[in-house]
């Protein structure tokens, strides 16, 4: 019976905390009455809350007669994440409170095909970070990495088709080094999430989000919750055919949708090397007629895979990200040109397709907020298990 009622206290606890992250700033006598719990159980637990540095009491608010009540905010301050996002050819670092407000970050073009040497660059990144930290509560509540490839639920990358990763353990690595929970997960996957939670998909229930960089990968939303497949690989779309044998592709196929319409294939297309970054390539756009046609190229084959996802997937919303998103102005047109074209009319007119305001952030973004939600889960968990 006592388990039973600390297993009870622990979930009130937990949904009081969640309703006041989504609400703030929220009154005790509001989260009981939208929580359909007493005033009392509120309060008691409310005050646990405070004393643990989960939230804290702010000003009044407006009164409905009476006296005004004092309102209750989530403590952001309380904790730190470090997310990574490994590129093929950029590693960007972000450090946020437990909010998802960035308060430090670090972007290093970085070729990142040597395993040691990235580690190595990982590792003085955080480092950076680390040294940004004020004291707090919690202080790292955990790192999170992003990575271009297959990445099991457990956090195992079992292959990236455009780096020449062996033995790629990220997460034993960090969790020795720093001694704090790691999390490993696919970038499109965190990138959608990222959207869903801090972008341009916050009232989404259905979307897909294309992580368009050097290769392409696909987050999709289905009914609310993030779509990860039977093993956890679902998003492999850079890989699917879209030119019957055409250029080979690193993944051992022939006419990926990614050899066409990614970074990759638009540096080719404008003979541009893996060094030169996208602003000197913006740059050129006016000047080149090179950079010009491989710009609508990509735009034009960037559509034809998305009229597939469309033809698949009926999304109510399509977002397209990462280092692509950098070029819109250039991609749009054709892109949208295409779809139109090739998609069925009841499918393309539910159908919104923008480009992330996030560009290169939304990734990071996810990552943040999977590893917040990961550490007040298991700090309620912890709790349970202490008091067991």
């Amino acid at each position: 019976m006592a388990n039973y009622q600390q297993e009870v206290k622990r979930t009130n606890k937990s949904i009081i905390l969640k309703t006041i992250r989504e609400q703030e700033p929220i009154s005790r006598a509001t989260l009981a009455q939208i929580l359909h719990l007493t005033k009392a159980t509120v309060s008691s637990l409310v005050e646990e809350l405070i004393q643990e540095q989960y939230c804290c009491q702010t000003g009044p608010g407006r009164s409905s007669g009476g006296r005004r009540p004092l309102m209750l905010q989530f403590n952001e301050q309380a904790g730190y994440t470090i997310s990574c996002d490994i590129g093929v050819n950029y590693i960007l670092t972000v450090m946020t409170d437990l909010g998802g407000g960035i308060l430090h970050e670090e972007m290093k073009p970085f070729d990142t095909n040597d395993f040691t040497r990235t580690v190595m660059e990982i590792r003085s990144m955080i480092d950076t970070c680390m040294k940004q930290m004020k004291e707090s509560p919690f202080g790292l509540t955990g790192l999170a990495f992003g990575v271009p490839g297959l990445v099991s639920r457990e956090g195992e990358i079992l292959t990236t088709p455009n780096l020449d990763w062996t033995q790629s353990n990220i997460k034993a690595i960090f969790e020795d080094q720093f001694q704090v929970p790691v999390l490993v997960e696919n970038e499109a996957n965190a990138g959608a999430y990222g959207e869903k939670i801090f972008g341009a998909a916050q009232y989404k229930e259905e979307f897909l989000y294309i992580s368009a960089g050097i290769g392409i990968g696909a987050g999709a939303v289905i009914n609310g919750s993030l779509l990860r497949g039977t093993s956890g690989f679902f998003g492999e779309v850079g890989h699917t055919t879209i030119i019957d044998n055409g250029l080979p592709c690193r993944c051992g196929s022939h006419g990926c949708w990614e050899m066409y319409a990614s970074e990759m294939a638009l540096r080719a297309g404008a003979q541009m090397d893996k060094d030169t970054d996208m602003d000197t390539l913006l740059s050129r756009a006016a000047e080149s007629n090179d950079v010009e046609k491989a710009l609508h190229d990509v735009g034009y084959y960037l559509g034809v895979g998305l009229v597939n996802l469309i033809h698949t997937f009926n999304p109510q919303k399509i977002i397209i990200g990462s280092r692509l998103a950098r070029v819109r102005q250039y991609l749009e047109e054709p892109m949208q040109q295409v779809v139109n074209e090739r998609t069925m009319p009841q499918l393309a007119e539910g159908c919104e397709i923008t480009f992330s305001m996030n560009d290169q952030y939304a990734t990071v973004l996810g990552l943040t907020a999977f590893t917040i939600e990961s550490f007040l889960d298991k700090q309620f968990e912890s709790a349970l298990s202490t008091s067991g």
